[in-house]
């Protein structure tokens, strides 16, 4: 039953994975600024590997590379790859943000993560689940210590958040003198509340350019604005 998700140039098989394809990593895989053409890549907590794959579509990048704690997901990353038409670019590691931290040496030239958001009072009877949507899991403050060691000085991270959160992870960020650089505020219609935050980050401290997405008009009539976002990556748009 469970059909992979079909996307203009790859598809992604996601049965294994606790974290479905959904609007945020698609979101952040197309809104993430390549402008400045980076060789490396950094995926963290990569899932199906979906940003990853986006990200070798719309690049050049020569090295992308993932990291995954759980066994599934991770499996399912590295099948994912596999079977896309970037494979001798992507490369996944079955590690945690910590482990990988600390071992590797390198540097790169762009970090993104869509990270798991959910605070404690939501959990639920599946562990898989939970791990991939609770910030025990992987907390702002671990992300931005790992980031903060593996981002090159010229580099930028990229990343979606509840927007609730945006604030305080702005105030996490600056205190390892990580600012924003872009930020774009997330509505599902008009008349909606915002609900997430894309934020792009560097070590230069510059004006923020903040923006609003609205996602869509009405049930499944898309914002100009969202389909040319998406378009090279929804077989609908």
């Amino acid at each position: 039953m469970n059909k992979p998700f079909q996307f203009k140039q790859f598809s992604v098989n996601q049965n294994q994975c606790a974290m479905k394809i959904g609007t945020d990593g698609v979101l952040l895989g197309s809104w993430t600024s390549i402008e400045t053409n980076p060789f490396s890549v950094l995926d963290i907590g990569a899932g199906t590997g979906i940003l990853s794959l986006m990200l070798a579509q719309r690049s050049h990048a020569q090295v992308i590379e993932a990291i995954e704690i759980d066994d599934s997901a991770y499996e399912q990353c590295v099948d994912n790859f596999e079977q896309s038409p970037w494979n001798d670019r992507l490369f996944c590691y079955h590690a945690s943000l910590e482990e990988f931290a600390e071992e590797i040496e390198d540097k790169y030239d762009l970090i993104i993560c869509n990270p798991p958001f959910y605070a404690e009072d939501y959990r639920t009877e599946n562990s898989q689940r939970d791990l991939a949507r609770f910030q025990d899991a992987m907390p702002f403050e671990h992300i931005l210590e790992s980031v903060l060691t593996l981002l090159d000085q010229d580099g930028i991270f990229s990343v979606v958040i509840p927007y609730s959160e945006e604030t305080k992870f702005i105030a996490l960020a600056s205190k390892i003198s990580l600012f924003p650089k872009r930020i774009t505020q997330v509505k599902g219609s008009p008349s909606s509340e915002t609900k997430r935050s894309l934020l792009e980050f560097s070590f230069l401290q510059t004006n923020t350019e903040i923006s609003e997405l609205i996602i869509e008009t009405s049930r499944h009539n898309y914002t100009e604005d969202y389909i040319n976002l998406t378009k090279d990556f929804y077989l609908k748009m």
